[in-house]
């Protein structure tokens, strides 16, 4: 569908995602690092414990008094809470939107400097997207990284990831999901006199 298609749920989205006073919830973190937040509390990383963890925060009374939206990592926008239903019903009950991370993560930027990076994932984003929309969510996330060092960022990883943003915020828009750009800016190893 057209972008103009949803130009006014767009609009709406964005609002009720602004509310004054509420946040956005990251909980988008991927099997792995879901594992060592498990793995802290000696708890083993298992689907059905993930599923149990997520289904606690997002059953919490009165999130939705705090929280405008929530950005889920895939497995979680197509799971279901132990009850049967589905994550997504159990945030929109709450007021809460849902949102997807739909970045692929992070590759080396051929070119650049050695520690420089693009984030993947445009490759068939807008089908992906299109049926994220169709399982509840509304909003989709999607970040760059560069580093502030002595030689860097390079004008290279600077457009990449700016193109690569632009992009994303393009193909989530044509599927129905207000994007969220987060450029994520690491001042590691700076000195500064």
């Amino acid at each position: 569908m057209a972008l103009s298609y949803y130009k006014e749920t767009l609009r709406e989205t964005a609002l009720k995602l602004a509310t004054s006073g509420k946040g956005i919830l990251a909980v988008d973190e991927s099997t792995n690092t879901c594992g060592k937040r498990l793995a802290s509390i000696g708890v083993e990383n298992t689907e059905e414990n993930r599923q149990a963890y997520r289904g606690m925060l997002f059953t919490t009374k009165g999130l939705g008094n705090y929280i405008s939206g929530a950005i889920l990592f895939e497995e979680t926008l197509f799971q279901d809470h132990a009850d049967g239903e589905s994550m997504v019903s159990k945030l929109e009950k709450q007021g809460i939107i849902p949102g997807i991370k739909v970045d692929k993560g992070l590759k080396p930027l051929v070119g650049a400097l050695e520690h420089e990076t693009y984030c993947s994932g445009l490759d068939g984003l807008t089908e992906r997207a299109s049926d994220y929309y169709a399982r509840g969510a509304r909003f989709a996330k999607w970040r760059a990284v560069l580093q502030i060092t002595a030689d860097g960022p390079s004008d290279l990883a600077i457009k990449e990831n700016a193109w690569g943003l632009a992009r994303y915020a393009r193909s989530v828009q044509e599927a129905g999901l207000v994007p969220i750009i987060e450029p994520e800016i690491l001042m590691d190893g700076i000195m500064i006199s």
